[in-house]
């Protein structure tokens, strides 16, 4: 009669457990394709950038354009905040299609950023639960991390000079 009792707590054992290294792995798979989306976003927006910066003869707006496009993933935070610097030096106005194209891409990449920041955070927590690490569940993973730039969300000017 007690083996039955032993048979049911080793199965919710199991079950928990296997259920825990599901939970953990889906966390690590989302915060990678949230990265290869936030990826996707950065790109379109340093490419939307270039084509004002072409439209308005602005080079250091497009040599920002053209280094974010080009910057290797050591480089590429740096070059983001660049590129986000040299647009808000740039007046914006919707009017404009080459700029709501940016101001477009730049609300895209803020959020994209959020959910990417979001789904690293949950990751790490569920990746520094002990029982995560006694049984190593989350070994065949690399460390999440976190994509640090300025917030990309650019404010419309329209009262500044276009150039």
């Amino acid at each position: 009669m007690w083996w039955w009792l032993g048979a049911l707590v080793v199965f919710a054992l199991g079950a928990y457990l296997a259920w825990t290294s599901a939970r953990v792995d889906r966390l690590h798979r989302r915060a990678a394709a949230a990265g290869r989306a936030l990826d996707a976003h950065l790109l379109r927006r340093a490419a939307a950038a270039a084509v004002l910066a072409e439209e308005r003869y602005a080079t250091e707006l497009y040599a920002a354009a053209r280094i974010a496009l080009d910057a290797g993933p050591d480089e590429r935070e740096a070059a983001e905040n660049d590129l986000t610097r040299q647009l808000r030096l740039t007046g914006l106005s919707p009017d404009e299609p080459a700029a709501a194209a940016v101001i477009a891409a730049s609300r895209r990449l803020a959020l994209a950023r959020q959910v990417h920041t979001d789904l690293v955070r949950g990751a790490l927590f569920a990746r520094n639960r002990q029982i995560v690490r006694l049984f190593r569940m989350a070994r065949q993973h690399e460390w999440p991390g976190y994509f640090d730039i300025d917030d990309p969300i650019l404010a419309i000017q329209p009262d500044l000079p276009v150039r």
